[in-house]
């Protein structure tokens, strides 16, 4: 049973490129978003942890880092421009709740056991929501494995995990894939169309999926997860280097080259600041033909 008390403390304005998101432990002390939030994971049951980076309906592009000490989630910039995606009607912002598994891994050093095509995009597995509540920024949460989509973005393999809130008064009635379209009908069609298009406003053509877009079952996603954390050990145990490498400094591997106190001095500089405003362009809405 999920028994472990996260909470988080965030520096700098939120919507600004100074803002910082960290994780803190039930001792107090700062941990990795990536390493120091336990998976968890029950092959049978489908039950792990894990971690909102975005809340359902908001815009704002916000993701773990994997460059930066204790691995905050920061709001993900492109050019020097901060990142909100864009509204393609009927949807505002992303349509789900948004985030990460920890200690997942997808590796960008070799191909994918399931789609050899492909290699990794180097980030944790990313999970969408599909619960009936609006979840917050670092919430950590267990929930249930339904499914999953695997999307090739810019020509890396990024799975999209589908998952359930436990706490959520649906999770009773979907176990696999298939129950969503019985019981969340449209969201499975929804889900696929708004990753096929939400790039477009930016000028860049549809995203593709492998499996032709077909959604993978519960059973299937299982071990694309059980994969992507042994991905994850071999990273953690030292034996995946490269610059590109997620940094993997922890509060709680002790057995881990990573392992370490965060000097929460040095990292938590800036105090909390009211939320900077978010573009006007952003409310812009976009259509677009199936």
């Amino acid at each position: 049973m999920f028994k472990r008390l996260f909470s988080s403390v965030q520096t700098g304005s939120k919507y600004s490129s100074a803002y910082k998101n960290y994780l803190k432990l039930d001792n107090g002390k700062i941990g990795s978003y990536m390493h120091d939030i336990p998976i968890e994971y029950d092959q049978t049951s489908g039950l792990l942890n894990v971690v909102v980076e975005i809340p359902r309906w908001t815009n704002a592009k916000f993701e773990i880092s994997r460059s930066l000490e204790a691995n905050p989630i920061t709001q993900d910039q492109k050019d020097g421009q901060l990142r909100f995606v864009h509204n393609l009607y009927p949807n505002h912002g992303f349509p789900f709740n948004y985030g990460a598994i920890p200690q997942t891994w997808e590796d960008y050093t070799r191909p994918s056991k399931f789609v050899s095509a492909y290699k990794g995009d180097n980030d944790p597995l990313d999970i969408i929501e599909v619960g009936s509540k609006v979840l917050e920024v670092g919430q950590v949460l267990r929930v249930k494995v339904l499914g999953s989509l695997a999307l090739i973005d810019e020509g890396e393999l990024d799975w999209k995990i589908i998952t359930i809130n436990t706490e959520d008064y649906h999770a009773s009635d979907v176990n696999d894939i298939y129950d969503i379209y019985h019981v969340l009908p449209g969201m499975l069609e929804n889900t696929r169309e708004w990753f096929k298009n939400y790039k477009k406003p930016e000028g860049k053509p549809s995203n593709v999926f492998a499996f032709n877009g077909e959604f993978k079952n519960h059973e299937d996603t299982m071990k694309v997860i059980e994969e992507c954390h042994k991905n994850w050990k071999a990273l953690i145990e030292g034996k995946v280097t490269g610059a590109k490498a997620p940094k993997v400094s922890n509060a709680t591997l002790e057995e881990t080259p990573g392992f370490t106190t965060f000097d929460e001095q040095k990292l938590l500089v800036k105090t909390n600041a009211k939320d900077e405003e978010i573009p006007q362009e952003v409310n812009r809405l976009y259509f677009f033909n199936n």
